[in-house]
């Protein structure tokens, strides 16, 4: 993956700060085609199958950053949530192997039932009114 594949768009961030995020464009919004990209085709089709809110129906990666207000810790940031993002998708589940509970599981576990239901009838008032 080459760095011309990112777009950066600097915007004016949203929320609290005074005087400051109406003058200063310090939030960093990554852009990110995944089909014209140079990422392996296995990346490719695990990101667009990922349920991500920051993957659109289009097919790009948009990642928005505002946490500080300089301009360049909230690049950073950006690029390090792509990297993750990424790196998510290369990582592949183990198959789960079905397991049978063993006979004597089994048997303890009903035994535990019953020995709670018998406590329960216990507490129970059986005289008539």
């Amino acid at each position: 993956m080459q760095d011309n594949e990112i777009e950066w768009q600097f915007v004016r961030s949203s929320g609290a700060g005074g005087q400051n995020v109406n003058k200063v464009s310090t939030a960093a919004q990554l852009s990110f085609d995944i089909a014209s990209s140079s990422l392996p085709e296995f990346y490719q089709q695990k990101l667009l199958a990922k349920a991500d809110h920051r993957i659109t129906k289009s097919g790009k990666i948009i990642i928005k950053c505002q946490q500080s207000r300089s301009q360049d810790f909230n690049r950073q940031t950006a690029l390090e949530q792509f990297i993750e993002l990424v790196k998510s998708v290369g990582i592949v589940q183990k198959a789960r192997i079905a397991t049978k509970a063993t006979k004597g599981s089994q048997t303890r576990r009903i035994e535990a039932k019953k020995q709670r239901g018998a406590t329960k009838a216990m507490r129970q008032n059986k005289t008539g009114y």
